[in-house]
């Protein structure tokens, strides 16, 4: 149990140290992107690599630490962020759009492998403690609301009159720190490392009901708030805040993406994974109903908090419903598949959301949204009508 609990603990800090740097590249790189892009349509293209790279890099990496261990393979994961750091730094100083999409795309690479804190976290903990193990560590998260954006105004003039390379360059410090904290992880091999040939195959897994639905519901989830947070410093500045009124706006869409990962675990065991994911959808669609209202400072707040609960319901949901299902040989497949699928959609989203402000405004880009938010409904409402008891309606944590 103490094991357990430190191991937790440590992957924790590890997540909270990945999501400030995530949260600091969130508040600059669009902004670091129109700065140096000749074609200002391109500026959320280093956000799109990023995005990309996470998930081509998901389904290897799930593969990797099912042969080297999840601490090896992390650490790994965490070498590639370094370099990705010291590339983005150094193409800013010399004004290399290029170079800062290739330092982008190697830290996606890294998120990709930082994503599998999650699984990582539910290996080292037993059945009961696994929905509260993966919401501790993504509750994570909560240092990074006020760590990343604070981080970013603090350094992003450290080497006038380059503006923004002194927020890169504390990247390569807080992967470093990562570097070193996981030399103290200790997780047990994955049941899967033993049977490595073991499990269904792709083809069997993306037929399932409740793999259908985790996906789905993180996909959208994911790919909703990626798409309005990727677009709100543009919209922002558009109408003429300044940066640190946009570093605020993040810093409390960050704080409420995490925050409730304290309780979100408690709530699935009370009130039933899909009453969560179904929660989530609904609080997204509340998100873009006060966006559509108006364009105040406190439109963009009280909209980005709401963004960020939805997704903590709808995210931690997913990952619950798809890690009790699946905790067999073919687990490292299902979650490399997952976020695969997932930041798939991500990329998509981020790629997109640039060009969709730039043509069609504000106001068209959050309604675009709401289809997928009601198919996220549709498909929380579909499982628990399938479900045959009480018993499975709740799902066991």
């Amino acid at each position: 149990m103490i094991r357990m609990r430190r191991n937790v603990a440590l992957l924790t800090v590890c997540q909270a140290l990945m999501m400030s740097a995530n949260t600091l590249i969130i508040a600059t790189t669009a902004l670091v992107g129109l700065a140096l892009a000749e074609e200002k349509i391109l500026a959320t293209l280093p956000v799109s690599l990023q995005w990309i790279a996470t998930m081509l890099t998901a389904i290897p990496a799930a593969m990797l630490m099912r042969r080297v261990g999840r601490r090896a393979g992390l650490m790994i994961g965490v070498m590639a962020a370094i370099i990705g750091g010291i590339l983005c730094t150094v193409a800013i100083f010399y004004r290399h759009f290029e170079l800062f999409c290739v330092g982008s795309a190697l830290v996606g690479a890294f998120n990709a492998f930082g994503q599998q804190y999650r699984f990582a976290a539910a290996d080292a903990a037993s059945v009961e403690f696994r929905s509260r193990a993966i919401s501790l560590v993504l509750a994570g998260g909560v240092v990074a609301a006020f760590a990343g954006p604070n981080l970013a105004r603090w350094t992003v003039d450290l080497f006038e009159p380059v503006i923004y390379a002194g927020s890169y360059a504390a990247n390569i410090v807080l992967y470093g720190l990562s570097f070193v904290i996981l030399a103290f992880v200790t997780i047990p091999p994955s049941p899967a490392s033993s049977h490595p040939s073991g499990g269904a195959g792709f083809a069997t897994i993306i037929v399932q009901g409740r793999f259908l639905v985790a996906v789905a519901s993180a996909m959208i989830g994911y790919g909703v708030m990626n798409l309005v947070m990727t677009a709100t410093p543009l919209a922002m500045a558009k109408h003429g805040f300044g940066f640190g009124e946009t570093a605020i706006v993040i810093q409390w869409h960050v704080l409420a993406m995490f925050a409730p990962s304290f309780v979100t675990g408690h709530i699935i065991k009370r009130f039933g994974v899909m009453n969560v994911i179904m929660t989530g959808a609904l609080l997204q669609l509340a998100c873009v109903l006060v966006n559509l209202y108006g364009q105040a400072e406190w439109n963009f707040i009280a909209a980005l908090v709401l963004l960020g609960l939805g997704w903590n319901f709808l995210f931690v949901g997913a990952t619950t419903l798809l890690t009790d299902n699946y905790s067999g040989p073919e687990k490292a497949r299902v979650q490399g598949l997952n976020d695969f699928l997932v930041f798939g959609m991500v990329a998509v989203t981020a790629l997109s959301s640039g060009a969709l402000h730039h043509a069609y405004g504000w106001a068209l880009l959050n309604m675009a949204m709401i289809p997928f938010i009601i198919a996220a409904l549709a498909c929380g409402l579909w499982l628990q009508r399938r479900t045959t008891s009480p018993q499975q309606a709740r799902m066991p944590t």
